[in-house]
């Protein structure tokens, strides 16, 4: 891969969305807070979020609400039911749609991921997500946005999908990346072939996303090859999302597995490598 291809531009800077917001263009805040240890993140958007953001349960809005075993821990949302949730954050057909958290954007690249699956054109993540706003002097707003309801029309498709029966026949020679913490992917397995590249490395220390450049050559070293489908994974869909914006920031062609080593574990009888630990 020679150079740094021109992509649709997957962040936006805090002075760019400020810049954005003063031209009175069509625009859409989401905040998507949510973490592992914290999965929900009202309280946090209640007592201050950037004014003019919606709320986004990831649990319920992200993902699909009814969880039969085997399917994993954030199988997709239903098309009908995401399609009523865009309509209900108010987003129009012509809007630049703005998602962030309040950590490095590992849990607002769930909605970067599905609003580009469904069709929007122009989405991205705040670069350093709530903090760099904050950090930057800007004020916070309190209790909730209501938005008013648009009739969008969404259609998934337009972003890459692997489903459990198409990561179990990959064949060798296919590219595997595993997002999860390397000490996850040691301690507790992975599927068989797995490249481990933690999604944290894709940001520095303010959790800022590398720039393309840096990002190519990383993935490079890792052994990713350009021109080639590359799988996506990481505990069940959440974190691997934001390893597909940084994959396709810097001219990959990446492909998300939604069901994460979580449906690979219990969806079937998969190899775990190595043993997987109880």
């Amino acid at each position: 891969m020679t150079g740094v291809p021109t992509l649709p531009e997957v962040s936006i800077t805090v002075e760019e969305l400020r810049a954005l917001q003063r031209t009175g263009a069509p625009l859409t805040l989401l905040d998507v807070r949510w973490r592992q240890d914290r999965p929900e993140g009202l309280p946090e958007y209640l007592a201050g979020h950037i004014p003019g953001a919606v709320f986004v349960d990831l649990e319920y809005e992200l993902s699909a609400p009814d969880r039969p075993a085997g399917d994993g821990a954030h199988p997709l949302p239903d098309p009908a039911a995401f399609q009523e949730s865009v309509r209900r954050w108010g987003i129009g057909p012509e809007d630049t749609v703005v998602v962030y958290d309040d950590l490095k954007n590992f849990s607002s690249a769930r909605a970067w991921w599905l609003l580009r699956h469904a069709g929007l054109a122009d989405v991205r993540v705040l670069d350093g997500s709530l903090r760099a706003w904050v950090q930057a002097g800007h004020a916070l707003a309190e209790g909730f946005e209501l938005p008013v309801a648009t009739e969008a029309e969404i259609r998934f498709g337009a972003m890459k999908t692997a489903d459990l029966d198409e990561i179990a026949a990959l064949g060798s020679e296919a590219q595997l990346i595993d997002a999860r913490s390397a000490q996850r992917y040691a301690g507790d397995g992975r599927i068989p072939g797995a490249l481990n590249a933690p999604v944290a490395g894709n940001v520095d220390d303010h959790g800022r996303l590398l720039p393309a450049a840096q990002l190519q050559q990383c993935y490079l070293e890792l052994g990713v090859k350009p021109g080639v489908p590359v799988y996506c994974y990481c505990a069940s869909g959440v974190h691997s999302a934001y390893a597909v914006l940084a994959l396709s920031a810097a001219g990959f062609d990446p492909v998300l597995f939604p069901g994460g080593f979580g449906q690979w574990v219990h969806g079937g009888d998969h190899t775990v490598h190595p043993t997987l630990r109880t």
